[in-house]
């Protein structure tokens, strides 16, 4: 069985290393990486974003990243790692916020599996957003906009 590993780390002390999650997740029976790096970005919904706050309750976030991460392995192979990194704390635009890195001996499962665990970190984990603006204010996220599909996107995107 390959290797999961899960974290939730304080970005005021350090950021976010998009290599380590390579590097976790490479292994020599593993032909493929897939990434998913995301970072703040300067507008939402027509506003200037300075930079977001992110809450994190990390006990219960890190349980919600290892039973996604089992999920995937149960879906598309036991030698599929996955490494789930997200950041607590605030952060200014171009920041990374979460990495995901999952390796798997084909690509499809490495670049579906991926997009499964990010999507379902966006619905499950225990994560909030308090975006900064340029004019001052500060918001709360509503929450996970591109989460309707759910559960469904594993059935959809099953390696046979």
């Amino acid at each position: 069985m390959a290797e999961i590993f899960v974290a939730v780390r304080d970005v005021a002390r350090r950021p976010l290393d998009v290599m380590a999650g390579v590097s976790f997740v490479t292994r020599p029976a593993n032909g493929a990486t897939s990434l998913f790096v995301g970072t703040v970005r300067e507008m939402n919904q027509g506003r200037t974003v300075l930079g977001i706050s992110y809450d994190v309750h990390a006990p219960l976030a890190e349980r919600a990243f290892a039973a996604i991460c089992a999920e995937v392995q149960a879906e598309w192979g036991e030698e599929v790692s996955c490494y789930v990194v997200h950041g607590k704390g605030r952060l200014p635009v171009g920041g990374v916020s979460v990495v995901i890195a999952v390796g798997a001996p084909h690509r499809d499962a490495a670049c579906t599996a991926c997009r499964y665990v990010i999507e379902q970190v966006k619905q499950r984990a225990p994560i909030w957003k308090l975006e900064h603006y340029e004019d001052g204010d500060s918001q709360w996220s509503q929450g996970c906009q591109l989460c309707t599909h759910g559960p469904k996107l594993a059935e959809d995107h099953r390696h046979e």
